[in-house]
Protein backbone atom coordinates (compact mmCIF):
# COMPACT_ATOMS: atom_id res chain seq x y z
CA UNK A 1 0.00 0.00 0.00
CA UNK A 2 0.97 3.64 -0.31
CA UNK A 3 0.39 5.20 3.14
CA UNK A 4 1.37 8.71 2.06
CA UNK A 5 -1.65 8.93 -0.22
CA UNK A 6 -5.06 9.78 1.18
CA UNK A 7 -7.11 8.32 -1.65
CA UNK A 8 -6.79 4.67 -2.68
CA UNK A 9 -7.42 3.25 -6.12
CA UNK A 10 -9.60 0.24 -6.89
CA UNK A 11 -9.22 -1.53 -10.21
CA UNK A 12 -12.22 -3.56 -11.37
CA UNK A 13 -11.37 -6.22 -13.95
CA UNK A 14 -14.62 -6.98 -15.73
CA UNK A 15 -15.58 -9.54 -18.35
CA UNK A 16 -18.80 -7.58 -19.07
CA UNK A 17 -20.97 -10.62 -18.34
CA UNK A 18 -24.29 -10.53 -16.48
CA UNK A 19 -22.64 -10.63 -13.05
CA UNK A 20 -20.58 -7.52 -13.82
CA UNK A 21 -23.23 -5.20 -12.41
CA UNK A 22 -23.04 -6.83 -8.97
CA UNK A 23 -19.23 -6.86 -9.20
CA UNK A 24 -19.12 -3.13 -9.85
CA UNK A 25 -21.65 -2.38 -7.09
CA UNK A 26 -19.52 -4.26 -4.56
CA UNK A 27 -16.42 -2.41 -5.74
CA UNK A 28 -18.22 0.93 -5.48
CA UNK A 29 -19.42 0.02 -1.99
CA UNK A 30 -15.88 -0.75 -0.87
CA UNK A 31 -14.65 2.46 -2.50
CA UNK A 32 -17.22 4.44 -0.55
CA UNK A 33 -16.21 2.78 2.73
CA UNK A 34 -12.48 3.45 2.40
CA UNK A 35 -12.66 6.72 0.42
CA UNK A 36 -11.23 5.25 -2.76
CA UNK A 37 -11.34 5.99 -6.46
CA UNK A 38 -12.53 3.29 -8.82
CA UNK A 39 -11.70 2.43 -12.40
CA UNK A 40 -12.79 -0.34 -14.77
CA UNK A 41 -10.64 -2.27 -17.22
CA UNK A 42 -11.69 -4.90 -19.75
CA UNK A 43 -9.76 -7.01 -22.27
CA UNK A 44 -11.16 -8.69 -25.36
CA UNK A 45 -9.16 -11.42 -27.08
CA UNK A 46 -8.50 -10.84 -30.80
CA UNK A 47 -9.77 -14.35 -31.50
CA UNK A 48 -13.18 -13.22 -30.25
CA UNK A 49 -13.25 -10.46 -32.83
CA UNK A 50 -11.64 -11.33 -36.14
CA UNK A 51 -12.67 -14.43 -38.01
CA UNK A 52 -12.01 -13.12 -41.51
CA UNK A 53 -8.75 -13.21 -43.43
CA UNK A 54 -9.81 -10.15 -45.42
CA UNK A 55 -7.99 -7.13 -43.97
CA UNK A 56 -10.72 -4.61 -44.78
CA UNK A 57 -13.40 -6.85 -43.32
CA UNK A 58 -11.25 -7.44 -40.24
CA UNK A 59 -10.81 -3.70 -39.68
CA UNK A 60 -14.54 -3.13 -39.96
CA UNK A 61 -15.14 -5.90 -37.44
CA UNK A 62 -12.63 -4.42 -35.00
CA UNK A 63 -14.15 -0.95 -35.30
CA UNK A 64 -17.62 -2.37 -34.76
CA UNK A 65 -16.43 -4.38 -31.76
CA UNK A 66 -14.75 -1.30 -30.31
CA UNK A 67 -18.06 0.56 -30.39
CA UNK A 68 -19.91 -2.42 -28.92
CA UNK A 69 -17.49 -2.84 -26.01
CA UNK A 70 -17.52 0.88 -25.26
CA UNK A 71 -21.31 0.87 -25.14
CA UNK A 72 -21.39 -2.21 -22.88
CA UNK A 73 -19.05 -0.59 -20.38
CA UNK A 74 -21.03 2.64 -20.39
CA UNK A 75 -24.24 0.68 -19.78
CA UNK A 76 -22.47 -1.08 -16.89
CA UNK A 77 -21.10 1.97 -15.12
CA UNK A 78 -23.89 4.50 -15.74
CA UNK A 79 -26.36 3.17 -13.12
CA UNK A 80 -23.57 2.77 -10.56
CA UNK A 81 -22.40 6.34 -11.17
CA UNK A 82 -25.96 7.49 -10.62
CA UNK A 83 -26.52 5.43 -7.45
CA UNK A 84 -23.18 6.16 -5.81
CA UNK A 85 -22.49 9.65 -7.10
CA UNK A 86 -18.91 8.86 -8.07
CA UNK A 87 -16.87 9.17 -11.23
CA UNK A 88 -15.86 5.83 -12.76
CA UNK A 89 -13.29 6.11 -15.55
CA UNK A 90 -12.84 3.08 -17.77
CA UNK A 91 -10.66 1.69 -20.51
CA UNK A 92 -10.40 -1.48 -22.54
CA UNK A 93 -7.98 -3.24 -24.83
CA UNK A 94 -7.86 -5.90 -27.52
CA UNK A 95 -5.08 -8.43 -27.06
CA UNK A 96 -3.71 -11.24 -24.94
CA UNK A 97 -5.70 -11.08 -21.70
CA UNK A 98 -2.87 -11.78 -19.26
CA UNK A 99 -0.39 -9.54 -21.06
CA UNK A 100 -2.81 -6.62 -21.21
CA UNK A 101 -3.86 -6.99 -17.57
CA UNK A 102 -0.26 -7.38 -16.40
CA UNK A 103 0.82 -4.27 -18.30
CA UNK A 104 -2.13 -2.27 -16.98
CA UNK A 105 -1.47 -3.28 -13.36
CA UNK A 106 2.22 -2.43 -13.68
CA UNK A 107 1.44 0.98 -15.17
CA UNK A 108 -1.50 2.01 -13.00
CA UNK A 109 -0.36 0.40 -9.72
CA UNK A 110 -3.83 0.03 -8.13
CA UNK A 111 -4.10 -0.51 -4.38
CA UNK A 112 -6.87 -3.10 -4.60
CA UNK A 113 -8.02 -5.27 -7.48
CA UNK A 114 -11.63 -6.44 -7.65
CA UNK A 115 -12.61 -9.58 -9.55
CA UNK A 116 -15.82 -11.53 -10.00
CA UNK A 117 -16.20 -15.25 -9.45
CA UNK A 118 -18.23 -17.62 -11.55
CA UNK A 119 -19.72 -20.62 -9.79
CA UNK A 120 -18.86 -23.14 -12.46
CA UNK A 121 -15.45 -21.81 -13.51
CA UNK A 122 -13.97 -19.69 -10.72
CA UNK A 123 -10.77 -18.92 -12.61
CA UNK A 124 -12.30 -18.21 -16.00
CA UNK A 125 -13.07 -14.56 -15.32
CA UNK A 126 -11.69 -12.69 -18.32
CA UNK A 127 -9.48 -15.45 -19.62
CA UNK A 128 -7.82 -18.62 -18.41
CA UNK A 129 -6.86 -18.63 -14.70
CA UNK A 130 -6.92 -14.85 -14.41
CA UNK A 131 -7.47 -14.89 -10.65
CA UNK A 132 -4.31 -16.90 -10.12
CA UNK A 133 -2.43 -14.62 -12.49
CA UNK A 134 -3.58 -11.46 -10.69
CA UNK A 135 -2.58 -12.88 -7.31
CA UNK A 136 0.91 -13.53 -8.71
CA UNK A 137 1.48 -10.09 -10.24
CA UNK A 138 -0.35 -7.90 -7.72
CA UNK A 139 1.15 -7.52 -4.24
CA UNK A 140 -1.84 -5.70 -2.74
CA UNK A 141 -5.24 -6.97 -1.60
CA UNK A 142 -7.66 -8.66 -3.98
CA UNK A 143 -11.43 -8.69 -3.49
CA UNK A 144 -13.20 -11.60 -5.18
CA UNK A 145 -16.92 -10.95 -5.22
CA UNK A 146 -19.85 -13.28 -5.77
CA UNK A 147 -23.45 -12.75 -6.76
CA UNK A 148 -24.14 -11.56 -3.21
CA UNK A 149 -24.41 -7.79 -2.85
CA UNK A 150 -22.61 -7.21 0.45
CA UNK A 151 -20.77 -3.93 0.11
CA UNK A 152 -23.03 -1.57 -1.82
CA UNK A 153 -25.52 -1.39 1.05
CA UNK A 154 -25.00 0.53 4.27
CA UNK A 155 -25.35 -2.57 6.42
CA UNK A 156 -22.49 -3.75 8.60
CA UNK A 157 -20.34 -6.53 7.17
CA UNK A 158 -20.28 -9.91 8.91
CA UNK A 159 -16.57 -10.75 8.78
CA UNK A 160 -14.84 -14.09 9.00
CA UNK A 161 -11.10 -14.58 8.70
CA UNK A 162 -9.18 -17.70 7.85
CA UNK A 163 -5.83 -18.68 9.38
CA UNK A 164 -5.22 -15.14 10.59
CA UNK A 165 -5.24 -13.85 14.16
CA UNK A 166 -5.35 -10.11 13.45
CA UNK A 167 -7.12 -9.32 10.19
CA UNK A 168 -6.52 -6.13 8.22
CA UNK A 169 -3.98 -4.69 10.66
CA UNK A 170 -1.41 -4.37 7.87
CA UNK A 171 -3.81 -2.48 5.61
CA UNK A 172 -3.57 1.29 5.43
CA UNK A 173 -7.36 1.60 5.26
CA UNK A 174 -7.99 -0.91 8.08
CA UNK A 175 -9.64 1.59 10.42
CA UNK A 176 -12.16 2.74 7.81
CA UNK A 177 -13.03 -0.84 6.92
CA UNK A 178 -13.26 -2.09 10.49
CA UNK A 179 -15.75 0.66 11.32
CA UNK A 180 -18.20 -1.22 9.08
CA UNK A 181 -17.55 -4.67 10.57
CA UNK A 182 -20.13 -6.08 12.97
CA UNK A 183 -19.13 -7.83 16.18
CA UNK A 184 -18.26 -10.51 16.92
CA UNK A 185 -15.84 -11.39 14.16
CA UNK A 186 -15.38 -15.09 13.53
CA UNK A 187 -11.99 -16.74 13.16
CA UNK A 188 -11.64 -20.01 11.25
CA UNK A 189 -8.43 -22.01 11.57
CA UNK A 190 -7.34 -25.18 9.80
CA UNK A 191 -4.76 -27.07 11.84
CA UNK A 192 -3.01 -30.39 11.92
CA UNK A 193 -3.84 -32.90 14.66
CA UNK A 194 -5.93 -30.55 16.77
CA UNK A 195 -6.21 -31.60 20.41
CA UNK A 196 -9.16 -29.29 21.07
CA UNK A 197 -12.78 -30.08 20.33
CA UNK A 198 -13.26 -29.50 16.66
CA UNK A 199 -15.77 -27.32 14.79
CA UNK A 200 -17.08 -25.87 18.05
CA UNK A 201 -17.02 -22.14 18.67
CA UNK A 202 -15.19 -20.53 21.55
CA UNK A 203 -14.59 -16.92 22.48
CA UNK A 204 -10.95 -15.87 22.27
CA UNK A 205 -11.59 -12.24 23.26
CA UNK A 206 -14.50 -9.80 23.58
CA UNK A 207 -14.75 -9.31 19.83
CA UNK A 208 -13.84 -12.68 18.31
CA UNK A 209 -15.24 -16.20 18.16
CA UNK A 210 -13.02 -18.99 16.89
CA UNK A 211 -13.66 -22.27 15.09
CA UNK A 212 -10.83 -24.80 14.70
CA UNK A 213 -10.95 -27.40 11.93
CA UNK A 214 -8.62 -30.35 11.67
CA UNK A 215 -7.27 -30.89 8.17
CA UNK A 216 -8.87 -33.73 6.23
CA UNK A 217 -10.56 -34.32 2.88
CA UNK A 218 -13.80 -32.67 4.03
CA UNK A 219 -12.33 -29.63 5.78
CA UNK A 220 -12.99 -27.02 3.10
CA UNK A 221 -16.50 -28.32 2.42
CA UNK A 222 -17.33 -28.26 6.15
CA UNK A 223 -15.85 -24.80 6.49
CA UNK A 224 -18.00 -23.53 3.63
CA UNK A 225 -21.07 -24.82 5.50
CA UNK A 226 -20.00 -22.95 8.64
CA UNK A 227 -19.55 -19.76 6.66
CA UNK A 228 -23.14 -20.05 5.49
CA UNK A 229 -24.40 -21.10 8.93
CA UNK A 230 -22.84 -18.02 10.53
CA UNK A 231 -24.02 -15.71 7.73
CA UNK A 232 -20.46 -14.64 6.92
CA UNK A 233 -20.67 -12.01 4.20
CA UNK A 234 -16.92 -11.54 3.67
CA UNK A 235 -14.05 -13.94 4.37
CA UNK A 236 -10.54 -12.57 4.81
CA UNK A 237 -7.73 -14.87 3.75
CA UNK A 238 -4.24 -13.86 4.83
CA UNK A 239 -1.67 -14.71 2.18
CA UNK A 240 1.03 -14.72 4.85
CA UNK A 241 -0.93 -17.14 7.05
CA UNK A 242 0.98 -16.56 10.27
CA UNK A 243 -0.30 -17.68 13.65
CA UNK A 244 1.08 -14.99 15.95
CA UNK A 245 0.15 -16.90 19.10
CA UNK A 246 1.74 -20.18 17.99
CA UNK A 247 -1.03 -22.04 19.76
CA UNK A 248 -1.92 -24.09 16.69
CA UNK A 249 0.08 -25.39 13.78
CA UNK A 250 -1.80 -23.79 10.92
CA UNK A 251 -2.00 -25.67 7.66
CA UNK A 252 -0.71 -23.59 4.72
CA UNK A 253 -3.52 -23.04 2.25
CA UNK A 254 -3.45 -23.38 -1.50
CA UNK A 255 -5.28 -20.10 -2.02
CA UNK A 256 -5.86 -20.71 -5.71
CA UNK A 257 -7.64 -23.96 -4.83
CA UNK A 258 -9.61 -22.47 -1.95
CA UNK A 259 -11.04 -19.69 -4.10
CA UNK A 260 -13.02 -22.18 -6.13
CA UNK A 261 -14.49 -23.91 -3.09
CA UNK A 262 -16.20 -21.05 -1.21
CA UNK A 263 -19.43 -19.32 -2.15
CA UNK A 264 -18.67 -16.44 0.22
CA UNK A 265 -16.97 -13.32 -1.21
CA UNK A 266 -13.25 -13.31 -0.38
CA UNK A 267 -10.89 -10.52 0.59
CA UNK A 268 -7.35 -11.77 0.08
CA UNK A 269 -4.71 -9.72 1.88
CA UNK A 270 -1.55 -8.38 0.27
CA UNK A 271 1.74 -10.21 0.25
Amino acid sequence: MKPNRNTYRLLVLSDLQKSSGMLLKSAAGLARIINAEIEVFHVTKPSDIVASENQLSAMRTINSKHTTVDKKIQNLITPVIKDFGMNIPYSFAFGNVKNEIGTYIKKQRPDIIVLGKRKSKPFNLIGDRITEFVLNVHDGPVLITSDRDILSQNNEISLGFLNSSKPFLNLAFAEDLMNHIQKPQISFKIVKNSTSEKNVSKSIDDETIEYVFEQNDDTIRNLDKYLSKNNISLLLIDRKQKDSNNTNKLIPLDINNVIGKFNTPLFISGK
